[in-house]
């Protein structure tokens, strides 16, 4: 099996050993990604903003591999604070409306305080 392997520049990605995604066909596995942007590593403080930079995190790791948010199968939102979920809802509507991808909601602590979502997802490749 070959795979390849996609970085966004996070310096988490080199602290942690792990790549934003790795495209193994038929699949591309887009580890757990939260709303820094990665150019400045700097993060909004609430969970709108942080959302919506998380899924362009997301999209630009699969543009990386050919694929796009239309692609993705499976996704899992992780938040320190599931309550919160409603109000990140719109965000979800505008990139996964017409998706609808299988989905997870789970609550766990995230790495960094300031982190509101994390979320994953898999995505198949297009033919």
């Amino acid at each position: 099996m070959s795979k390849k392997l996609i970085s966004s520049g996070s310096l988490y990605e080199a602290q942690m050993s792990y790549s934003r995604a790795v495209v193994a066909a038929p699949f591309i596995f887009v580890s757990g990604t939260t709303g820094f942007n990665y150019a400045t590593m700097t993060i909004a403080d609430d969970i709108v903003a942080q959302t919506e930079q998380t899924f362009l995190n997301i999209e630009n790791a699969l543009q990386q591999a050919g694929a796009s948010l239309q692609d993705v199968v499976q996704v899992r939102y992780i938040l320190p604070d599931a309550a919160l979920f409603t109000l990140c809802q719109p965000v979800l509507q505008k990139y996964f409306g017409n998706v609808k991808p299988a989905a997870t909601l789970m609550q766990a602590g995230l790495l960094d305080q300031r982190m509101l979502i994390e979320i994953e997802v898999v995505a198949a490749i297009p033919v």
